[in-house]
């Protein structure tokens, strides 16, 4: 019995309080959000490397413009379509197997794009590569609800959606220089698929559905994690749940807002390198400069957005009050932006203020907080599914609405305006989603 004792004073059990103020937190879960943050940077590479290598490919194929435009366009065909199933799916198998798959699978989809013989077969590869990616945010979702206490989950969100921006700006510079450098597309796409495969395998290899039972979380990060509740986000998100688990108008404003956000990053991303051809005189290494700095000065504001949150939150200020302040601000910044943009002459000081755009509007990165502190914990893959088919949609519609208003009203006057609404509507989504009652999950 005094060896037992002996033992126990030399090796306190890792639940005591004692052991855990001497204890460092392990810091697993930034581990887990950088892999992530690593898989959006290569999912927009990814996705936007057939817009890079399309002159090419047109070519070689002979391809009408119609057809290139719809080739385009079909990967966010089953990217939409599967948000709501892919969502389901990772509240019922877990973020870890999903995140593995999808992986594993738009890697493979990548990689066999560069085999392509013809129209057909590369919109094929291009609609099982929408489909592939399509849980990837979501399941990030899910691991922010998992994985992160809801004092951190501002800059778990971030730290994933910030990764969108930064694969936009880094994809076409570096599958141009690929193309550029090996002559051909087909290696370059290669290249990218390989990439993915080999992300996927560090991601299955890494990532837990449940921190208790990764072996490098220590019982000080545990703690950390819960929040000193008995039960853990993993134990609360297998409790079964009626409906879709959160109130309606918070929902509402979520689709909403989600939505009126993509309308304006998606038509930034289709439609700002024509602007800055037709309506500022750029040529094709201008533009591809001046989109570069504008999608990593809105990959920096991502990164600003969620850790300002955060900060805002500890030193007490209300979750709804930081959160929903700090993305009226975002709005209504884009908004004075687009209604200015047309009074400026200057095509350098209209890229600073499209760059201050873009640095305002990717704090609207902090919804993907809110699945994890509005949903019930069994739903909230399921709701992030939801939210992210809304931005899709919005992604779908904006190309051809903002050819419809420059086809039918001329100039781009019309589609500033258009977005400046976008951005008004952004932020009414917003504060309809209620942060500040018992509707915010704690665990």
């Amino acid at each position: 019995m005094a060896h037992s004792n002996a033992a126990n004073q030399l090796h306190p059990s890792p639940a005591s309080p004692d052991h855990l103020m001497a204890q460092r937190p392990s810091r697993v879960r930034w581990r887990i959000f950088a892999i992530i943050f690593a898989l959006t940077v290569i999912n927009l590479i990814d996705r936007v490397s057939l817009s890079i290598a399309m002159p090419v490919i047109g070519k070689e194929f002979d391809l009408s413009p119609s057809l290139q435009g719809l080739i385009l366009s079909s990967f966010f065909w089953a990217y939409a379509l599967l948000q709501i199933p892919g969502g389901w799916l990772i509240d019922r198998y877990g973020p870890r197997r999903v995140i593995g798959w999808s992986t594993g699978l738009w890697g493979l989809f990548q990689t066999l794009a560069a085999f392509a013989t013809g129209g057909m077969s590369l919109l094929f590869a291009r609609v099982a590569l929408g489909a592939a990616e399509a849980p990837l945010f979501p399941s990030g979702g899910k691991l922010n609800s998992l994985w992160l206490a809801p004092s951190e989950r501002s800059r778990g969100a971030v730290l994933m959606d910030c990764g969108g921006p930064l694969g936009v700006a880094l994809g076409g510079l570096i599958i141009a220089y690929l193309i550029a450098v090996l002559g051909s597309w087909r290696i370059a796409f290669f290249i990218a698929g390989i990439a993915t495969l080999a992300m996927a395998w560090l991601a299955w290899h890494y990532l837990r559905d449940d921190p208790a039972q990764h072996p490098a979380v220590n019982a000080s990060e545990l703690q950390r994690i819960n929040g000193g509740h008995a039960t853990s986000s993993a134990q609360a998100a297998r409790e079964p749940v009626k409906g879709l688990g959160i109130a309606t108008r918070s929902l509402a404003g979520m689709l909403v807002g989600r939505a009126s956000w993509a309308m304006v990053f998606f038509g930034l991303l289709t439609w700002g390198p024509s602007y800055l051809a037709q309506a500022r005189g750029f040529d094709i290494k201008g533009i591809g400069a001046a989109t570069f700095i504008i999608f990593l000065c809105g990959a920096l504001g991502s990164l600003c957005g969620g850790f300002l949150c955060d900060t805002l939150i500890r030193k007490g200020v209300r979750r709804g009050l930081a959160a929903k302040g700090l993305l009226s601000v975002s709005g209504l910044v884009a908004l004075a932006a687009f209604l200015l943009l047309p009074t400026l002459h200057d095509a350098s000081a209209a890229v600073a203020l499209l760059c201050l755009t873009a640095f305002f509007l990717m704090w609207g990165s902090l919804y993907w907080s809110f699945p994890a502190l509005l949903a019930a914990p069994a739903r909230v893959g399921l709701i992030g599914g939801v939210m992210n088919l809304a931005g899709s949609l919005g992604g779908i519609l904006v190309p051809i609405l903002v050819g419809l208003i420059l086809q039918y009203v001329g100039g781009y006057a019309g589609v500033l305006s258009f977005f400046a609404g976008c951005s008004a509507l952004f932020v009414a989504g917003t504060l309809l989603i209620g942060l500040d009652n018992d509707e915010v999950k704690d665990v």
